[in-house]
């Protein structure tokens, strides 16, 4: 009896150990996968031809975005989340600096997401390809 007890306890104390050792972390900021959600705005048309955070100029056309911390060439997916919509950009710029938005786009890419006329939208911005190492 104290033999089956012993490997009963065995088991399970090896099964929770294997368990334990699947079990992943989340990505951390900037690597694929990563993800966050808040309210994304667009940039103004008058700061079309301005100089971005990375020294690019601002080109409205271009798919790209500013966030506050994930470093420059980092490509997300970002979903408008009352219409599925997704759209792949670079991040570019710093921004933006209104509490609760967490991404700010470019007019190009608020167009794909159809958010121009209400200007301001939920979103779910992930990580899809994490910026070149230099």
């Amino acid at each position: 009896m104290r033999l089956q007890h012993f490997c009963g306890t065995l088991l399970i104390a090896s099964t929770l150990l294997t368990a334990g050792a699947c079990t992943s972390t989340k990505p951390a900021a900037g690597q694929r996968g990563y993800t966050e959600a808040g309210k994304a705005s667009y940039y103004s048309n008058k700061l079309h031809g301005r100089k971005m955070a990375n020294g690019e100029t601002y080109n409205r056309r271009k798919l790209t975005a500013a966030h506050r911390t994930l470093p420059f060439g980092t490509k997300v997916k970002v979903t408008n989340l009352q219409t599925k919509k997704s759209v792949k950009v670079s991040i570019t710029d710093r921004g933006p600096f209104v509490k609760g938005r967490v991404i700010d786009l470019s007019e190009a890419a608020a167009k794909r997401l159809d958010y121009i006329s209400a200007g301001i939208v939920p979103v779910e911005v992930k990580v899809v390809k994490p910026a070149p190492v230099r």
